[in-house]
């Protein structure tokens, strides 16, 4: 018992002397000085920025438009047919052939049509003759009747026999006229300034009254047919302008005025087809080119533009970041109209504000950035 009491007096006695409260303070005081050294080097740590492109806002010149696609389609598409019955004699034309009104396209054999002409003739003089010779008689025996030599029956006998005189004279007339037509109809020309699309027949075919022999287009001007969504078809009317562009030409930009709007709104796609007229003098555009359409449905104005990678969408919603000093503001705009890669601001910008285009996603309002040059 006396030596427990002991030992506890002398661990006692060491944790309570001198040297080992010294050492004790020593430590906490490390302690203390690291705990402030650590939290001054925190501070010390310059502040992070989010590093930014921008790009100054503009005010540029543009036109409201809407956008669709179409296909060129010839002014006019024409089937030529032979009106009589044959067989083809020549064929002057091909396919592509530039033709012009008039110009002989193709023949059939005349050969029966110009013999059906010289009987009509030979039916003509005869016809002629038994009206004269009945003209003759009726001179002759109208004195007979007046001075009533001749009864009444043998006078209506010889105006009955000119009435019919005179009409087989016309029957023989309307003949020759007939099978002058029909000799002129073998030989088929163009009714229009086109190109021969497809030649149907070929030199030797025998072909009937009504039978195709060419599909011939007109390719000056062009027509160029759309669609537009219902809910832009008021945007729309005769006159206005549209422009294009086709995949064979894709750096050219062509012209042309809206010339025709159909009456109804398709039910299956709610949409509304329409024509221009496209000038093609120079027979640059081809029928069936695919078109990127952009229809101009106000007049030009100036609008402040700013790229559509600037945009941040949440929702209806658009927001933007501009750069102010060297810090990201949050914006809310509305926007317009797109050109191209741009939109139009219509309330939430200035010309000359300095908009993020590239990093805007990792912006908040009030961080501050770096701007990329």
């Amino acid at each position: 018992m006396i030596f427990k009491e002991d030992m506890v007096c002398t661990v006692k006695k060491k944790f309570t002397s001198p040297t080992v409260k010294a050492l004790i303070m020593i430590m906490v005081t490390a302690i203390v000085s690291l705990s402030f050294t650590s939290c001054s080097k925190e501070k010390a740590e310059p502040e992070k920025l989010v590093n930014v492109r921008v790009w100054s806002a503009e005010t540029r010149r543009v036109q409201p438009f809407l956008e669709t696609t179409g296909t060129l389609n010839p002014d006019e598409s024409v089937s030529i047919t032979t009106e009589v019955d044959g067989i083809v004699k020549k064929i002057y034309v091909d396919e592509g052939t530039n033709v012009s009104v008039g110009t002989l396209l193709a023949e059939i054999n005349d050969t029966d049509y110009l013999l059906n002409v010289r009987l009509s003739e030979a039916a003509l003089r005869q016809a002629e003759a038994q009206r004269v010779n009945a003209s003759g008689s009726f001179k002759r025996l109208h004195a007979l009747y007046k001075e009533e030599l001749i009864t009444k029956q043998q006078f209506d006998d010889i105006s009955t026999k000119v009435a019919l005189a005179e009409a087989d004279l016309e029957k023989a007339r309307a003949t020759l006229s007939i099978s002058k037509e029909k000799l002129s109809r073998t030989k088929i020309y163009s009714p229009i300034i086109a190109s021969v699309k497809e030649k149907k027949v070929s030199v030797g075919d025998f072909v009937r009254n009504g039978t195709s022999l060419f599909q011939i287009i007109k390719t000056n001007p062009l027509k160029l047919r759309f669609s537009i969504s219902e809910k832009d078809v008021a945007g729309l009317k005769t006159g206005q302008d549209v422009a294009f562009t086709v995949d064979a030409f894709s750096n050219q930009k062509f012209h042309g005025k809206i010339s025709l709007l159909y009456p109804n709104v398709e039910e299956r796609t709610r949409t509304l087809q329409a024509e221009a007229v496209v000038p093609n003098a120079g027979q640059v555009l081809k029928p069936g080119y695919f078109a990127r359409v952009q229809i101009f449905t106000k007049e030009a104005r100036d609008a402040v533009i700013v790229p559509l990678t600037a945009l941040l969408y949440d929702g209806p919603t658009i927001r933007v970041f501009v750069v102010n000093g060297n810090q990201a503001k949050e914006r809310i705009i509305k926007t317009g109209n797109k050109y191209g890669e741009y939109v139009e601001v219509l309330d939430g910008m200035k010309e000359g504000e300095q908009v993020v285009v590239v990093g805007q996603n990792n912006l908040s309002e009030g961080v501050k950035v770096n701007v990329a040059r």
